[in-house]
């Protein structure tokens, strides 16, 4: 194995690592479910920068099987879905949702900008996954907090996922930003495999 792949697995063991415990650290958590955590997707994001979008997107479906199996330390064998349901929830809520964040790095060459939308695009693609789960399975609706209530089953999980998602989003952007903005570690992520700022982007 070359020095360079052995980093790679390295960087992404890591970065992996360090995801899941930074999911443990909520934040935010709201009375009704979901939680914001402290930027537990820009591990993920800053790998995807560093060595490009596939390889990103592996390391998030790793990241993915871990939080699967939070949600089975969690309950979710036990949260009376049907056979069918449970796989979709599964495949929605845990691989799907998860797994998209490795696309963060797909404006990874566009300086700071690329970093911001490269963060905003995973969010909200995790996002999408998990507000097609609440329509789609569990099909939820009624009171969210005092003074909201909904029978619409798009518009409660539009509300309840973005709850938490918006926050998630706007968290991990700002931390996308604050690294870039230091040189020591944009130069340890750019690195020879990604962007190298000009002077405009100083």
């Amino acid at each position: 194995m070359k020095k360079y792949e052995l980093r790679e697995l390295v960087d992404g063991a890591v970065m992996t690592a360090l995801a899941a415990v930074l999911c443990y650290i909520r934040i935010i958590r709201l009375p009704w479910g979901g939680s914001v955590t402290l930027m537990s997707m820009l591990p993920i994001i800053v790998y995807s920068i560093k060595y490009g979008v596939k390889k990103g997107m592996l390391v998030s479906f790793a990241f993915s099987l871990i939080q699967l199996f939070q949600g089975i330390s969690d309950g979710l064998f036990s949260w009376g879905l049907s056979v069918p349901m449970l796989a979709a929830c599964i495949l929605i809520d845990y691989i799907g949702a998860y797994s998209v964040i490795g696309i963060g790095g797909i404006f990874r060459e566009k300086g700071i900008k690329g970093w911001i939308c490269g963060a905003v695009c995973a969010g909200f693609a995790r996002f999408v996954m998990h507000f097609i789960s609440g329509v789609v399975i569990w099909k939820s609706f009624g009171e969210l907090w005092s003074g909201f209530k909904t029978d619409n089953v798009l518009l409660y999980s539009f509300v309840y996922n973005g709850a938490y998602m918006l926050p998630e989003i706007i968290f991990t952007v700002v931390g996308a930003a604050v690294l870039f903005g230091v040189p020591q570690t944009r130069r340890i992520i750019c690195g020879k495999t990604s962007f190298r700022p000009t002077a405009s982007d100083q």
